[in-house]
């Protein structure tokens, strides 16, 4: 007789009485957690001034490789943000990778399996910080903790959808709003702790993040043992499938194999929606503080009258950061506005929405900078990155729109690579046009213009590619028998119309309550903090 695991998905199989709205904060758990992601940035600075002896002249000039192993001399900041870049590039390829395997194994399993990885990454790393080893840091933060940042992005992907097929929009909304406010809690509270076990003037970054990593598995491990399945053949009370599909022509209720995904032009066509939309937020992300400083200046701080020059420049600093803060909170919220607004006008049409106003506001930043009004270039940083992570949290339920719910999951991997790609490519160009711009005479105050027109045009490219996404042909879809088959890998249980109505009526007791409660004071919290930093604008 097989033996049974309290991870396998047949055992996450949900009973009549659970209600669905226990799910968005077990993904919420996981996507709070792995979303410090965005908040590794603190660490930096810290990290690259942990030797207090070490011998200036016998430092200087030691290359990438070096580093990795040296033991008294001080990281340099550029070897350590590769980090960031490895965890990011590591999440599309683990994702892409294992989509497939979570779909069998179930949200539980992979749930736990990503606690495991990205808060044992982060404790592997600490380690490599208290033996100053910067390849254990790569090595636990990076490789191991992208792992982790893969399954955890995608397990509560299709668990979601398959409960709210009503509401997928808000449902997805909810969860990958977690993976844009993670900084907002994780950074602070990771400050916190490299201030609180500080010594010799040495920050403690160590102890933060074998801290961090400690609580992440704890929280997530929650979590995933807080994932359930809906039943085979279970909906929500009053939802009828067919009649979904006959409202919005582009939502099917057929389902794609994964295997087929790829030999369709919708998948590219969409792997390309989200790859320049990405692309043109993330190289804003990137630069947002020195590129606020470079266009404005002084104006930031009213002119900086009767302030000292190196006064002036701490100020401009301070009021810069806000901005970043700012677009934490902005990044966060608009995941969830913008895809519980796509179950409104549909998710080709938000998309429509991102890239002719992206392309608009592109446009204007630049003028905002030639008037001076700083305002208006901060308001319109903020909506470009509530689109930016809108295209994040809508495009779950895009995939399922034309793909159906069947592997929506690792349909939802594959796509992430698109993420991966323009993690590289849109700070590079952000960047590197900055630099060739300066190198050239260009004032600073100018230096983005250039950059903000390309982006705009990335933006009218994507606008072409959403245009073209048409329902699947029909040969794409699985058949009745390899839909069975598929069902049978995933050992669904059908549901009563009983059980579907049960469940849909799930009472939201006490439980429920704490749950919501559990994840939405840090969140709470959290935004506090990033409307406090932002009020310094202003």
């Amino acid at each position: 007789m097989a033996q049974v695991s309290i991870l396998d998905r047949g055992q996450t199989i949900a009973r009549p009485e659970f209600n669905r709205w226990l799910v968005p904060p077990a993904a919420l758990c996981i996507h709070l957690c792995i979303g410090m992601a965005y908040g590794f940035s603190v660490f930096w600075l810290p990290m690259s001034h942990l030797v207090t002896n070490a011998n200036a002249a016998a430092c200087a000039g030691q290359g990438f490789l070096a580093q990795l192993t040296t033991t008294t001399c001080n990281w340099s900041v550029p070897a350590e943000t590769h980090i960031f870049e490895t965890f990011i590039a590591v999440l599309g390829i683990s994702a892409a990778i294992w989509g497939g395997w979570l779909e069998h194994a179930g949200p539980r399993k992979a749930g736990f399996i990503a606690a495991l990885c990205w808060g044992g990454g982060l404790i592997l790393g600490g380690i490599g910080v208290s033996v100053h080893q910067l390849w254990l840091v790569y090595l636990g933060c990076g490789l191991l903790g992208g792992v982790g940042q893969g399954l955890g992005y995608i397990a509560p992907v299709s668990t979601l959808i398959k409960w709210f097929p009503d509401r997928r929009g808000l449902a997805t909304g909810f969860a990958i709003m977690g993976y844009g406010g993670g900084a907002m809690i994780g950074a602070p509270l990771a400050v916190w702790l490299m201030a609180r076990f500080s010594h010799d003037g040495i920050r403690g970054v160590s102890a933060a993040l074998i801290i961090l990593g400690a609580i992440y598995v704890v929280v997530m491990s929650i979590g995933a043992f807080g994932f359930r399945v809906p039943p085979m053949g279970w909906h929500p009370e009053g939802f009828t499938p067919s009649e979904a599909e006959n409202e919005k022509a582009m939502i099917t209720s057929r389902h794609v194999h994964l295997d087929r995904v790829l030999k369709t032009p919708q998948f590219w066509l969409i792997w390309l929606v989200l790859c320049l939309n990405v692309t043109a937020g993330i190289g804003v992300i990137s630069m947002a503080s020195p590129m606020l400083q470079d266009v404005f200046g002084v104006k930031l701080i009213g002119g900086g009258a009767g302030l000292s020059p190196v006064a002036q420049k701490a100020a401009i600093v301070a009021a810069a950061a806000g901005l970043v803060g700012l677009i934490s909170l902005f990044n966060s919220l608009g995941r969830l506005f913008w895809a519980s607004f796509s179950d409104i006008i549909g998710r080709k049409t938000t998309y429509y929405t991102f890239f002719v106003l992206g392309i608009v506001l592109y446009v204007l930043l630049p003028t905002w900078g030639r008037l001076g009004i700083p305002g208006l270039f901060v308001l319109s940083i903020c909506i470009i990155l509530s689109m930016y992570g809108g295209g994040f949290s809508t495009v779950p339920a895009y995939l399922a729109d034309i793909f159906g719910t069947q592997m929506v999951g690792a349909i939802h991997g594959r796509l992430i690579t698109a993420w991966s790609v323009a993690g590289i490519i849109g700070p590079a160009l952000i960047a590197g046009l900055r630099q060739y711009e300066l190198d050239h005479g260009i004032p600073h105050n100018q230096v983005y213009n250039l950059t903000l027109y390309i982006m705009a045009g990335l933006l009218f490219v994507g606008l072409i590619c959403n245009a073209l996404v048409k329902p699947v042909e029909d040969q794409h879809y699985m058949s009745d028998e390899e839909l069975a088959r598929e069902r049978a890998l995933q050992h669904e249980q059908a549901g009563s119309g009983g059980h579907a109505a049960s469940a849909a009526r799930g009472q939201a007791g006490i439980g429920t309550a704490l749950a919501w409660i559990g994840v939405g004071v840090p969140f709470l919290i959290g935004v506090w903090i990033a409307l406090a930093k932002g009020a310094a604008l202003f």
